[in-house]
């Protein structure tokens, strides 16, 4: 039996996400199944209005390409009159079986309500063979199949060790670190570098080791402008007359508050959106002023979402896309695969949108041998 396979990307963009849809359409194709493009993340599933067939020539050679050929939004039906219900009734109508929602906490936070509002599922002849497998069918108004797929540079999903995006986010931020030090070395420069981490300091503490940062200061562990200003002296009075310092968009450094500006707004997930003018160039401004040291500031802000995929995030967007086919296929919902120890596992979606995944006190003390 023919099951149709929606795929939606939803949240903030990541390189990796076109290799997940091609590799999500190319197993449920080699299975046997038919695949509609969601698009512009969950909005598509609520206005109706952009859902598409995809074929194999939609999927080929979108393996390289960076943003995502589906849209994204961060449109949340959990904050909309009916919105779960809404989805799934567009869903029906286009005559989805099954979703595949590829994102983060909130995009995944969306797929949970959709699979816990009730389901049932019914034997069917199994694709190519004698056996049976459960293809989840909704009831009523509410209830649908959903298999996620683990997506966000910031990497803080609990339970998987990887979600797609990260690995790139952090090469470009390793990058930017390696052509900084020889400006800040020439010019003997503090170079303030501020990276993607709203809860989390995933990003700034990878590609802050990788491209040797001499500080990084990250939401989980707070530093006082103290503590920065004396690293610096530290360094001075050793004759490093440059230094590195990454800084996560989230960290809280007390003296910053009011420099760093208010940011009140909110979006539809309950973000606060940060300031504009951020903790980054707050930081470097005040550490001129406190120490006279020539100090930039480089926002590397959206340039971590862009360009190709890395190898390893191709690699993990595709065995992920594929073991979600099929689990489809299996009849399995509320589930996700993910990497735990080297390898592909399925969990309840409930465990990876249960906390946030912090860098643990353990980890950020290797940053601390190389100050």
């Amino acid at each position: 039996m023919c099951v149709r396979v929606g795929i939606l990307t939803g949240g903030g963009d990541a390189p990796g996400l076109n290799a997940a849809i091609r590799a999500v359409a190319r197993r449920a194709f080699q299975l046997g199944h038919s695949v509609s493009g969601v698009q512009n993340g969950w909005a598509g599933c609520l206005d109706g209005g952009a859902i598409q067939e995809l074929g194999p020539d939609d999927v080929r050679g979108i393996l390289p390409l960076g943003g995502t050929i589906l849209g994204t939004s961060r449109t949340n039906p959990l904050k909309v009159k009916d919105g779960v219900a809404s989805a799934a009734r567009v869903l029906r109508r286009h005559g989805i079986d099954a979703i595949v929602p590829i994102g983060g906490d909130d995009t995944l936070s969306v797929a949970a309500a959709l699979h816990e509002s009730g389901f049932q599922t019914v034997g069917v002849p199994a694709i190519g063979g004698d056996d049976t497998l459960s293809v989840a069918v909704a009831l009523g108004e509410s209830g649908f199949p959903v298999v996620g797929v683990p997506k966000t540079i910031d990497n803080d999903l609990s339970a998987t060790e990887f979600c797609i995006g990260f690995d790139t986010a952090v090469g470009v931020v390793t990058e930017a670190l390696d052509r900084l030090h020889t400006t800040a070395s020439a010019h003997h420069r503090v170079m303030v570098v501020e990276v993607m981490g709203r809860d989390t300091g995933w990003v700034a503490l990878a590609g802050g080791v990788a491209g040797g940062a001499d500080l990084i200061i990250i939401p989980e562990f707070p530093l006082t402008l103290g503590d920065v200003v004396s690293h610096l002296y530290r360094r001075r009075g050793a004759g490093k007359l440059f230094s590195i310092i990454v800084v996560a968009e989230g960290a809280h450094i007390p003296e910053l508050e009011d420099e760093a500006g208010a940011a009140s707004d909110t979006d539809a997930f309950g973000h606060v959106q940060l300031a504009k003018r951020g903790i980054g160039d707050a930081l470097a401004r005040k550490v001129e002023a406190e120490t006279g040291f020539e100090t930039r500031v480089t926002v590397l802000g959206h340039l971590q979402r862009g360009g190709s995929p890395t190898p390893t995030d191709r690699i993990w967007a595709t065995r992920l896309g594929v073991r979600a086919a099929e689990l489809i296929t299996e009849g399995k919902s509320g589930v996700i695969p993910i990497r735990r120890n080297g390898e592909v596992e399925v969990v309840p979606l409930a465990d990876v949108i249960g906390e946030t995944r912090r860098v643990p006190e353990e980890l950020y003390a290797l940053t601390r041998v190389f100050e």
